[in-house]
């Protein structure tokens, strides 16, 4: 996400954060081409201006061309006003407490992945501890409630909906049955239409008066760029929104919409869809994205997404296992699928400081993986406890059974046995530890 910028800009700054003088000429240029870089991401002429004007005028003062590291004071202040641009700071959701009902209306055109965000957001709350409900209110869209009933089945998320044809109606019988079964979050999915038009904010604004919500969300397709600014601006003027979701984050390389979207509407960003699956739905932290932006990396997230796949307790009865050399290929298999609940590699290596543009992402084959889980797939159990009895016709029938040839077995073989080294050296020594992750880091 946010490739396009991010590379441009980062490559302005690390041009000026390791100058030890700098000079108003330096900055005017640096500020030039991050100027540029904002327009290509799309950003909003009227938004570019601002961040230009405030940071020149900063960056232009005493305090950075007489600082002892006036490039890293000029990279200090870039970082500042990307966050300004994109809120200042995380914005959680106003709701109620549990023993109160809570409304949440999504808003959304067709296209904008309103509905499967609908159940994400379910998904997310019903992990933070709340009851959530879905209420199925778009009576438009042709299989708009069977999409959604399907989504709740696989979240687990229980749904109310019916054959009524009024989305008022619908709604406010919803709303009665939430409360009455106790259920604190009730998040309607209501219709959306190609484009804005009357009949769509007629409805809606009907839908809103019956459900007195605490949070009015547009749901906004991050990878139409200014055109998802438009659209909010719009939606703002006639319902007064609280917030916007940005969907399809994960495939905007560009950025516009992120850094628009609070500026001009004043409203702020709440979350951001990155992935297709019922988990990928994150809070929105602006200081976050504007580190990443600067291609800093974001160290939280990474934890926080590590925390969500490695319980504590496995994770030191893995790390005894590699003191004791007993780390088997059913622990390596186990370590795959926790590396994908946590995301892409180059997802993680965005999440990593320094290794965006340190690693040579073309070198990582996300393929290779799905072949080497295909494989030890073709194990038996016993295999996958000691690869030590693995001989020749064992890996010819491992290669027959995960449709890859007997090369790959036996690289796969040899890949383990050296991580099984590396990893029981790093656990008794620190330098190790410290030369591997350097390796990482320079993409070797």
């Amino acid at each position: 996400m946010l490739e396009r910028i991010s590379d441009k800009i980062t490559d302005v700054v690390r041009q000026i954060s390791g100058k030890a003088h700098i000079s108003e000429k330096n900055i005017q240029d640096a500020i030039a081409e991050i100027k540029l870089a904002l327009l290509e991401a799309d950003v909003s002429l009227r938004v570019v201006r601002r961040f230009v004007n405030r940071t020149t005028e900063e960056a232009l003062g005493e305090k950075v061309l007489r600082s002892v590291a006036p490039g890293q004071q000029f990279v200090k202040i870039v970082h500042e006003k990307l966050v300004q641009l994109l809120g200042d700071s995380r914005q959680e959701l106003r709701l109620k407490g549990p023993d109160t009902l809570s409304v949440i209306l999504l808003l959304g055109l067709q296209g904008s992945g309103k509905t499967t965000t609908a159940a994400k957001l379910a998904v997310s709350l019903q992990k933070a501890g709340r009851k959530p409900i879905l209420v199925a209110a778009d009576l438009v869209r042709p299989a708009a409630v069977e999409q959604l009933s399907i989504l709740a089945g696989q979240g687990g998320i229980a749904i109310y909906k019916e054959a009524e044809k009024d989305p008022v109606r619908v709604v406010t019988r919803a709303l009665k049955t939430a409360s009455r079964q106790q259920y604190d979050t009730a998040i309607i999915d209501t219709s959306g239409r190609l484009q804005i038009d009357s009949a769509m904010m007629k409805e809606i604004q009907a839908v809103k008066k019956a459900a007195s919500a605490d949070e009015i969300l547009l749901v906004a397709d991050a990878m139409t760029g200014q055109s998802a600014v438009d659209i909010a601006k719009a939606f703002d003027e006639q319902l007064d929104l609280t917030g916007v979701i940005l969907s399809k984050f994960d495939s905007d390389a560009r950025g516009g919409a992120a850094l628009s979207v609070k500026s001009i509407t004043g409203k702020p960003i709440k979350f951001i869809g990155i992935g297709e699956k019922l988990d990928d739905l994150e809070p929105f932290y602006p200081e976050r994205i504007a580190t990443r932006i600067l291609g800093m990396g974001d160290v939280v997230s990474l934890v926080e997404k590590a925390q969500s796949a490695i319980d504590a307790r496995e994770a030191e009865q893995l790390q005894e296992k590699i003191a004791r050399a007993s780390f088997t290929l059913e622990d390596y298999l186990d370590q795959f699928r926790r590396m994908r609940k946590m995301g892409s590699l180059q997802s993680l290596i965005e999440l990593i400081p320094g290794a965006r543009g340190a690693v040579d992402e073309s070198r990582i084959d996300e393929g290779e993986m799905t072949r080497e889980e295909a494989i030890i797939l073709s194990m038996t159990r016993a295999e996958r406890l000691n690869h030590r009895i693995i001989g020749p016709s064992r890996r010819k029938r491992i290669a027959r059974g995960s449709g890859t040839a007997v090369y790959d077995v036996n690289k796969l073989l040899k890949k383990f046995d050296k991580a099984r080294l590396m990893m029981k050296k790093m656990t008794r020594n620190k330098k190790t530890q410290a030369a591997f992750l350097s390796q990482f880091g320079q993409g070797a």
